[in-house]
């Protein structure tokens, strides 16, 4: 029997059984880069947790569509572009790609959709449009601006009133404001800088009704999952609310929020001003992609984590007991119902990736103590390694790998072990010895055994 899947909903905040507003059919949004650089490791959790998440609702629902946007219009973007006098689409077009190219090394699939904000102005436009008819924004010195005090609720998502969300918080004082918390819909676009044509002149619209007009467009003005991180609560995600209800006369926008956690760096808050900031491509140099997304799974999305070398060492050791397991059971694949499964039901209780890495563990375990249905256990830790998008690899693959420009080759590695095998039936052992130094000192390790020698690199 298939487990319940539950979330937390940071609407309700409360964990709740999840039902979709069309049966068998499940649309979710996920917010997604603003691209003026190379991403970092906290932008990288969510696209891993809901990635997760992606392929969790995939088995369980006929039709899933996943959409995560691409912000390449924003005051950043401009900045960055003039810096170091490039295009503004040539610096966006690269990061984009890089991204891309980031997030695929982490094992995560390409969402349904990935809606550009540059390429949805005439929905941004109408959905402006709507607010100014409903009375809920106003025009101002060529600045549109949504009027928070029109709307009752607002505040409801972050728990936070008024007062409150203004009190300490970055809010630009302009004299055009009828109220210092209302927040710009479009804006005016200096000479030189991007814009389009609007009735209220040429100019750019703002980051929050950017997502809200996009999750219109491509899925409709009510959807089932909205994610992003916990900084996004306020003000992004409480703008969006604001917006969409208020467009659509009071209408839902979005059943489920789920947020992720903040990452911290060997225990201190990322920032620029600590100058720890790890970017993705920075770690892909240094670590396979599985292990960081290894990592990023370890701890449950909900909290905050703590990503050290020491984590991705610790992340490193645990993929390569799986693959062991995987590599020195002699059975076949067999059945396994991967829905009735530990991983499983534990994926299903708010995405427990903690637990269920616990329950990959106890599955190589048995493949280990050669327990019950191996064939059938080998295919449930592989059916449970990709739900969570890792043990794709062969075993040979994963320990083997790819040599990098100074590394040996594994002709070269493999020929070295028959002259070492050689050696030692010639009793020659301080070449024996030798040969093994030489593989250790290229980050290649042995492992003798009754059926002969493998190896793997560090």
């Amino acid at each position: 029997m298939t487990s319940e899947l539950t979330l937390y909903n940071t609407k309700t905040r409360r964990k709740e059984p999840f039902q979709p507003i069309t049966p068998n059919s499940v649309k979710m949004y996920v917010c997604g880069p603003t691209v003026y650089n190379l991403v970092h490791i906290g932008n990288a959790r969510p696209v891993v947790v809901f990635d997760t998440l992606f392929r969790l609702l995939q088995t369980r629902f006929e039709e899933v569509t996943y959409a995560r946007n691409i912000t390449d219009i924003d005051d950043k973007i401009i900045k960055a572009a003039a810096d170091i006098n490039e295009p503004i689409s040539v610096i966006s077009e690269r990061y984009t790609q890089a991204y891309h190219e980031d997030m695929m090394a982490l094992n995560t699939l390409m969402p349904t959709i990935t809606p550009y904000a540059t390429q949805n102005i005439g929905p941004m436009i109408r959905m402006i449009a709507q607010l100014i008819a409903r009375d809920h924004a106003y025009e101002a010195e060529g600045h549109v601006l949504f009027a928070v005090q029109t709307m009752a609720q607002y505040g409801q998502l972050s728990n936070r009133n008024l007062e409150d969300m203004l009190d300490g918080a970055r809010v630009e004082v302009a004299p055009y404001k009828r109220y210092a918390g209302d927040f710009v819909l479009w804006k005016p676009s200096r000479e030189g800088d991007p814009g389009w044509d609007s009735p209220w002149g040429f100019g750019r619209p703002g980051w929050h009704i950017e997502c809200s007009a996009m999750v219109e467009e491509h899925l409709g003005k009510t959807i089932d999952i909205h994610g992003g991180g916990r900084d996004l609560i306020f003000p992004h995600h409480e703008n969006e609310v604001a917006q969409s209800v208020c467009a659509h006369g009071g209408d839902d926008y979005v059943n489920y929020w789920m947020h992720n956690g903040f990452v911290n760096i060997d225990g201190e808050k990322m920032s620029k001003s600590l100058g720890n900031f790890r970017t993705v491509r920075d770690l892909l140099g240094q670590h396979k992609g599985e292990v960081i997304r290894f990592a990023l799974l370890s701890a449950h999305y909900r909290s905050e984590m703590d990503f050290s070398v020491e984590l991705l060492q610790q992340s490193k050791a645990a993929l390569d007991s799986l693959y062991a397991a995987l590599r020195d059971c002699e059975a076949e694949t067999g059945d396994a119902d991967l829905q009735a499964s530990a991983v499983y039901k534990a994926l299903s209780d708010d995405l427990n990736t903690p637990l269920a890495i616990s329950e990959l563990h106890a599955l190589a375990k048995q493949l280990n103590r050669g327990e019950g249905d191996l064939a059938a256990t080998r295919s449930l830790l592989l059916q449970a390694g990709e739900l969570m998008g890792m043990l794709q690899q062969t075993p040979e693959q994963w320990f083997q790998g790819q040599a990098g420009d100074e590394g040996l080759s594994a002709e070269a590695i493999e020929a070295l072990i028959v002259e070492r095998k050689e050696a030692k039936a010639a009793k020659d052992f301080a070449r024996s010895d030798e040969i093994r130094d030489q593989l250790k000192q290229a980050g290649v390790v042995l492992e003798d055994s009754k059926t002969g020698t493998t190896w793997r690199r560090a």
